[in-house]
């Protein structure tokens, strides 16, 4: 336990109706929260430093004046959590889709498995659009194609605590997609690097007044490029994905 200091990072987009409610949920865990504010509009903006002043001494925002991308939120703000000495980062998503109640069960899975990355594996309700549960499916299949492991049940949700040692390491040394594909993206290269992931049901809910950034043609181009960029770096890595494989499964069965 004593090898993880958790904080909250949240990349914040014009969520102006939904921010207040995130932070409320988020306020009882009594951990240090940066929230990356990716180029808001003035109204965005105002409701954030509000609902951050209403927070203030556990809420820190971090401004920028163009929008760079979900990716580039989250980084900005694991860096900034990193540098005031934390170890691991729950992400939270700025749009209410997620069922706050469930942090504790990530966090205690991260103190558990400090080295793992700890997903959330979300349990749609009806609310969720068929053609991002459609999309998701595909996104799987692409995943266990490209990890050749069936381990990661879920690389796009946004509810998830990162060890902020590997996560940064990554960072820094690889380039990545900025945007909607960076969630699934990140997962599949801190698999690459042999970062175990560790997957926590949690209920996730589209509200119906809900504000989505999703560009259904644009953002869809970013993922198929993603995979297929994932895909050919998976053939060179290949020897070693097998063997990573072959070395778990005989420690599973040894353990058995």
């Amino acid at each position: 336990m004593s090898r993880v200091r958790a904080c909250i990072v949240i990349p914040y987009f014009n969520h102006p109706a939904a921010i207040g409610a995130t932070l409320a949920g988020l306020a009882p865990l009594g951990l240090p929260c940066w929230i990356a504010d990716d180029g808001s509009d003035a109204a965005g903006a105002a409701a954030l430093q509000a609902a951050a002043q209403t927070h203030a001494g556990w809420v820190q925002v971090l401004r920028d004046e163009r929008n760079r991308g979900k990716g580039a939120a989250v980084l900005r703000a694991c860096r900034a959590a990193a540098a005031a000495g934390c170890t691991h980062a729950l992400q939270v998503d700025a749009d209410g889709q997620h069922t706050l109640a469930d942090a504790p069960r990530l966090l205690r899975a991260a103190a558990r498995y400090p080295d793992a990355l700890v997903l959330g594996l979300p349990q749609f309700d009806a609310s969720v659009p068929r053609a991002r549960l459609h999309g998701r499916r595909i996104t799987h299949v692409w995943v266990w194609i490209n990890t050749l492991s069936l381990a990661i049940r879920d690389t796009m949700c946004g509810f998830r605590v990162y060890p902020l040692a590997a996560l940064l390491e990554l960072a820094a040394s690889e380039r990545m997609g900025e945007r909607m594909e960076f969630d699934t993206e990140v997962v599949v290269r801190l698999a690459w690097r042999g970062v175990d992931v560790v997957n926590v049901p949690t209920a996730v809910r589209y509200p119906l007044d809900g504000v989505s950034h999703f560009d259904l043609w644009r953002d869809n181009v970013r993922i198929s490029a993603m995979h297929t960029r994932l895909f050919f770096g998976m053939l060179w890595r290949l020897p070693r994905l097998l063997w990573r494989g072959r070395v778990r499964a005989l420690a599973a069965g040894d353990s058995r």
